[in-house]
């Protein structure tokens, strides 16, 4: 009998703020496509214009508490399968690596503001509905290019996904409009703006302990005693603090 080699790998919920919105996103496109009569994104997650839209789209309602709800959910919604891609591929890329930088809560409260800033610019200037992840991909976008920036240093990979990103959102797609262009002014201003003001969290220092300094016997034997008494298996990894694990895997 041949022994079974096994390999198990965790299946860990690494970034939950973004793994989370993207989930989100992308149950309400699901809900949206079984349920078209109820036009749930357009009706939910889709901030109106302003006073100067006309039909079919409907003004920004100042007196309506809906309308001010959606100046934060209309970041959840999207106009179609192409539309949802496109921002959760940059999102999926960038997001888990500043969470990790940044912390949950800080990322949490920087999608916020970036959807409300962008909200409220397309209530007062724009004359078209807004929906859609693309203001909080491009803040993401900006946000990383802080890492390097600090260290005087741009990398070419940033300039790659920039430029194709603005590429894909305005230049290759035909509805491409001031939709884009304002969402992705105010995501860029407050990806900026979190460079500056938001601090890094701080790693954990190591727990690692000091070796102590032994002093050597002059009896040769006590220094084998503690020669092979100091050699000790290493401990076993823990798992880091904070870590959903979802499952393991065995192959």
């Amino acid at each position: 009998m041949g022994n079974k080699f096994k390999i198990n790998i965790r299946v860990s919920y690494n970034s939950p703020v973004i793994l989370t919105y993207c989930l989100l996103c992308t149950l309400i496109l699901i809900l949206d496509t079984c349920f078209k009569s109820a036009n749930i994104i357009s009706n939910v997650f889709t901030v109106p214009g302003n006073f100067r839209s006309a039909e079919p789209f409907v003004p920004f309602d100042f007196s309506a508490a809906l309308d001010y709800l959606k100046l934060f959910t209309h970041v959840l919604g999207h106009a179609s399968w192409e539309h949802l891609a496109g921002n959760m591929a940059f999102i999926l890329l960038i997001g888990p690596l500043l969470e990790e930088r940044y912390g949950s809560l800080s990322i949490a409260l920087m999608i916020l503001i970036t959807a409300f800033v962008t909200g409220i610019l397309n209530a007062c200037l724009i004359p078209v509905p807004l929906l859609g992840a693309s203001g909080v991909a491009f803040m993401l976008i900006i946000l990383s290019s802080f890492t390097s920036i600090s260290k005087n240093e741009i990398p070419l990979s940033f300039i790659f996904v920039f430029v194709l990103f603005l590429g894909s959102e305005i230049f290759i797609k035909k509805e491409a409009s001031n939709i884009s262009v304002i969402a992705h002014v105010a995501g860029g201003l407050c990806g900026s703006m979190f460079g500056f003001l938001v601090a890094p969290k701080k790693s954990k220092p190591s727990k690692e302990p000091r070796q102590k300094k032994k002093r050597h016997s002059s009896d040769p034997m006590d220094n084998i005693e503690e020669i092979s008494g100091g050699i000790k298996p290493a401990p076993a990894k823990k798992e880091e603090e904070g870590e959903i694990v979802l499952g393991t895997i065995e192959l």
